[in-house]
């Protein structure tokens, strides 16, 4: 995008693996001669002609006014028209050529559009083990991570992770234990089971001299929505019959006695609404992440808040759409008290735009996959950046249910 004068911006933007209900939508071309059908050309021709001709004269530094042209423009609820991918792209490069324009670093800037207080570094959710792509089928939980939650700075945060994640490859060698490398740079195991990978965490920790629930806590996606069937039913053992919300609950809470879990995103599935509201009320001390729940989506944001069915929301750039219905979800969730943790997605790109979100927002979290490929390492290299000039959160209040007592294993 460029402007009158000399500033320009430019962005692209990620996909989904694991993609929930409520998502804007991503336009693809469907054509199985390019890409296997996931080309994007027809985005590409809206963002030239349509949107290019829609936004000519408006204000770049007003990012409301420029997003809401796009969305007035396409017309449906999803964007499913011009495609979320297509205007999402314009909505970030708009932000980054205003950005240049003022004279302003992209996340002081996104600090003016967002309002906050204040900026800060995230403590990053470094993806440990992955239930995607792994060599068995004994994994129901899409993700393990690992949070630096003992860390007294980024760069400290960011070696931790280093230490653990070097950990984890000795102790997958030591127990021959086969693994493969999974679409977000996760390591996809050949557990036997979900408590199998968790004992695996912890002795990577452990590995790497770092003390579980303390220095380094525990993070889970069950991405329950993946495993439940049509009449409600949970498949948590993929080789045994699916179990009630009620009977999920009390295995994840089994899990939290056992392990230094300071985090569970996803417990159920996006639409069971009483289970997430039943099982937050039971863990008060812990982080309970909406991802597919919420979709950063204002409605269900909304009502997320008023059920109490979660403690904090993942906010994903396009799951929304548009930069400023993104900032729209934060506020209200942080105005509710609830935590804000930014988000990449399993087919990310090399922009580095999340970081200086999650840095302008004071987002205090980030989940960007693990240090594996250069579209993560762009994401955690800008961070190391920002670090230079932009302060540590301090204790964000994670920590292990009372009941846990995590121990060598």
């Amino acid at each position: 995008m460029h402007l009158r004068g000399l500033a320009w911006g430019r962005a692209s933007v990620p996909a989904g693996a694991s993609t929930g209900r409520h998502e804007a939508h991503e336009l693809r071309d469907g054509d199985p001669r390019r890409y296997a059908g996931r080309g994007v050309l027809k985005a590409v021709h809206h963002v030239h002609t349509e949107i290019a001709a829609a936004l000519e004269g408006v204000a770049a530094t007003d990012q409301p006014l420029v997003d809401r042209t796009m969305v007035t423009l396409d017309g449906t609820e999803s964007l499913r028209r011009l495609g979320a991918n297509a205007i999402l792209a314009v909505s970030m490069a708009c932000c980054r050529a205003a950005a240049q324009c003022r004279g302003l670093a992209l996340h002081q800037h996104l600090a003016e559009l967002s309002g906050t207080g204040s900026v800060s570094l995230p403590v990053p959710q470094g993806v440990m083990f992955s239930g995607r792509g792994g060599a068995a089928a004994g994994l129901s939980f899409q993700d393990f991570m690992v949070l630096p939650i003992g860390a007294r700075s980024y760069p400290e945060a960011l070696a931790m992770l280093e230490r653990v994640e070097s950990s984890a490859l000795e102790v997958l060698r030591q127990s021959n234990t086969a693994y493969r490398v999974a679409s977000d740079g996760a390591l996809g195991l050949a557990a036997r089971s979900n408590r199998h990978a968790l004992e695996l965490t912890v002795r990577a920790i452990e590995g790497a001299g770092l003390r579980p629930g303390e220095d380094v806590g525990i993070g889970l996606d069950v991405a329950a929505t993946e495993f439940c069937d049509k009449a409600g039913g949970y498949r948590v053992d993929p080789e045994g019959s699916p179990v009630r919300a009620h009977d999920l609950a009390e295995y994840l809470r089994g899990l939290l006695d056992r392990f230094p879990i300071v985090s569970i995103e996803d417990p159920f599935d996006e639409e069971d609404w009483p289970a997430w509201s039943a099982f937050t009320a039971s863990v008060p001390e812990l982080q309970v992440v909406a991802d597919d729940l919420y979709a950063t989506h204002p409605e269900r944001a909304r009502r997320g808040v008023t059920q109490r069915a979660a403690t904090a929301g993942l906010m994903k750039l396009n799951q929304n759409g548009t930069l400023s219905g993104t900032l729209e979800v934060i506020r209200r969730l942080r105005e509710a008290g609830h935590r804000c943790i930014v988000a990449g997605r399993s087919a990310d790109t090399e922009d580095a735009f999340i970081a200086d979100l999650a840095v302008g927002t004071g987002a205090g979290q980030i989940k960007i996959g693990a240090r594996r490929g250069g579209e993560r390492l762009a994401k955690y290299n800008q961070l190391l950046r920002l670090s230079e000039d932009v302060g540590w959160p301090g204790p964000l209040g994670l920590t292990t249910p009372a009941r846990s007592h995590p121990t060598a294993l």
